[in-house]
């Protein structure tokens, strides 16, 4: 009997016709292709290290600098994120891998951008002679350390407090360490990884600004951006540039936050694990208008089968979260074996370390240094105990209104990506008026460069709680303080305690710029291991640089110790949801 053909409906090979927003789609990507590949292809320019590029002020080239500006945050931006992916997985999976990653991350988000930031532009351009793009490679990796750290910890603290529902349902179907990966980890932290990476992006902008202006030499390499278009402006004392300079920074910010934040934020929200749904979802009306049009599924659809080969090809690293049992005394030995090459690595560090400094700095001046940095590190905690005190109230309440939120959300992310060194010279003039020391107003000026990480991990914390427990608290009647003690407190507990930790070292990279500011022919100087580093640098003594560098890791270490270790350890066993 022979097989009757079959075919298709009118409807079935019906074309789909090209609707306004598809072409306004179309137009859009065309545009972007066009600005990047154009604003990338002026990054590649003759360098010549006696005659550096200068920068002009003249306010027509402003749009062109935001564009140079934007390009590299969003080139650092994509490292950050595989970085993030790779050793935040590394780290959580594997038991020896944390103790060298979470160390090494807590020590290098203290060390301030601007203590190497001399070193890794020598070895850039000697990477790149004769060319800008060492210049350039050198402001991105800046931007690069500004951006890592603090979300390789928030993926990290969202793989370790992953909830034991989850992870027993990746063991019962059987995934792969691939498909785990972007099925439940990725999703499962996905609303506060997309938090830190606004505040991470934020706090770059800062990072940026420095490193476009950098020097080499004794001689100062400004690379057309924003940043340095305002250090130019305040050398030639043009004050109204300064503030035209500002607002096209405000533009950007909003700019960033409603094309790509925002919508991000909102689509975000798919990964929520709960069953019932908040009472207002974030929106967003520019990822609205891309699921009006049939762009977006018509590339999903054309990168489909290429993910479906690399998803076969990835079988090979076998099921996660791999054995469930090991041979005890097989473990030991191989922990003896990592333990003696990890010290023996870390005596070996430490060794050249002091030997350099010891051979460069007198022994009175480093116990001198010591003190300057238990100066600092007073300023740090009165800034992490302050930032605590106002913003964990703030943000719950923010994140857990949804409609507060989209309103908020915008007006923190302008306030939180605002390079806080455009605003010390006004602080010289501020202090220098009302009589106020730099000892104390020290601490306010690294409070804005640091604080805003506690701010937007609490509000990624509690937008993070499931609507279910929060109608359960609602059912019970839990008010006031029995509300905030279980419900609020626990729930965004583990995601303070990363912004916390954040905010501590970001504390620590703005005391460089904090401690010591200048404006004019006026120079405020607080007592501190900042300060000491920018005379340091300034100076271009490497060792003193390198010593307090050191020290600050070294109190960096001992509070991890101490502190935020046990918190970690309580919000994983304690905490999570």
């Amino acid at each position: 009997m022979s097989k009757l053909r079959q075919f298709p409906s009118r409807g079935a090979v019906r074309v789909a016709r090209m609707r306004p927003v598809d072409l306004l789609v179309l137009l859009g990507i065309v545009a972007l292709f066009y600005v990047v590949i154009r604003v990338g292809a002026s990054t590649d320019q003759p360098y010549d290290v006696d005659a550096p590029p200068a920068v002009s002020t003249d306010p027509g080239e402003l749009p062109y600098y935001a564009a140079r500006s934007l390009l590299r945050m969003f080139a650092g931006l994509v490292p950050a994120v595989l970085f993030t992916f790779v050793f935040g997985t590394w780290a959580a999976r594997s038991r020896r891998a944390a103790k060298v990653i979470v160390p090494a991350i807590d020590i290098l988000q203290s060390v301030p951008v601007l203590t190497f930031l001399s070193i890794t532009v020598t070895g850039f351009i000697a990477m790149f002679p004769g060319s800008t793009l060492g210049l350039e490679l050198a402001s991105i990796f800046a931007v690069f350390t500004a951006l890592v750290w603090n979300m390789a910890m928030a993926f990290y603290q969202s793989l370790i407090t992953q909830s034991r529902e989850l992870d027993e349902a990746a063991r019962l179907m059987r995934l792969t360490r691939w498909q785990r990966f972007w099925k439940v980890d990725v999703p499962s932290g996905m609303i506060a990884q997309v938090w830190n990476g606004m505040i991470s992006f934020g706090a770059a902008w800062f990072a940026l600004s420095a490193s476009e202006t950098i020097s080499v030499n004794g001689s100062d390499n400004g690379l057309p951006g924003v940043g340095s278009y305002v250090a130019q402006a305040l050398d030639n004392g043009e004050g109204m540039r300064v503030t035209l300079a500002i607002v096209v920074m405000i533009a950007m910010v909003v700019s960033v936050n409603f094309f790509f934040w925002r919508p991000v934020t909102a689509w975000a929200e798919r990964f929520r694990t709960e069953d019932c749904e908040l009472a207002e979802q974030p929106r967003s009306w520019f990822l609205d208008l891309l699921r009006r049009s049939t762009v977006p599924s018509l590339l999903g659809r054309t990168a489909r089968p290429a993910g479906e080969r690399l998803d076969r090809a990835m079988r090979v690293l076998g099921t996660s979260p791999g054995r469930l049992h090991h041979d005890p005394v097989r473990r030991k030995r191989a922990d003896v074996v990592f333990y003696v090459l990890y010290g023996a690595a870390v005596a070996a560090i430490l060794w050249q370390a002091c030997t350099y400094i010891l051979d460069n700095v007198p022994v009175g001046e480093i116990g001198h240094a010591a003190w300057l940095a238990l100066v600092t590190y007073g300023r740090v905690m009165i800034l992490v105990v302050f930032s605590t005190l106002v913003w964990v109230p703030v943000g719950a309440w923010i994140g857990m209104n949804p409609r507060v939120n989209r309103i908020a959300q915008p007006i923190v992310q302008v306030l939180a990506s605002f390079p806080s060194n455009f605003l010390f010279p006004l602080a010289v003039v501020v202090l220098g008026a009302s009589g106020i020391s730099l000892n104390w107003g020290a601490i306010a000026l690294m409070a804005l460069g640091a604080q805003w990480y506690v701010l937007f991990n609490v509000i990624a914390g509690a937008s993070s709680i499931p609507g279910d427990l929060r109608e359960a608290a609602d059912d019970l009647g839990l008010r006031g303080w029995l509300r905030w003690k279980k419900l609020i407190l626990p729930a965004v507990f583990p995601s303070y305690t990363t912004g916390a930790l954040a905010a501590s070292g970001g504390a620590w990279n703005a005391s460089i710029p904090g401690e010591l500011v200048s404006y004019g022919t006026t120079t405020l100087t607080a007592v501190g291991i900042g300060a000491y580093i920018t005379q340091a640098t300034d100076s271009g003594d490497f060792a003193r640089n390198f010593l307090g560098a050191v020290l600050m890791s070294v109190y960096v270490v001992i509070i991890n110790r101490l502190l935020w270790r046990r918190l970690y350890r309580f919000a994983q066993k304690r905490c999570a949801l």
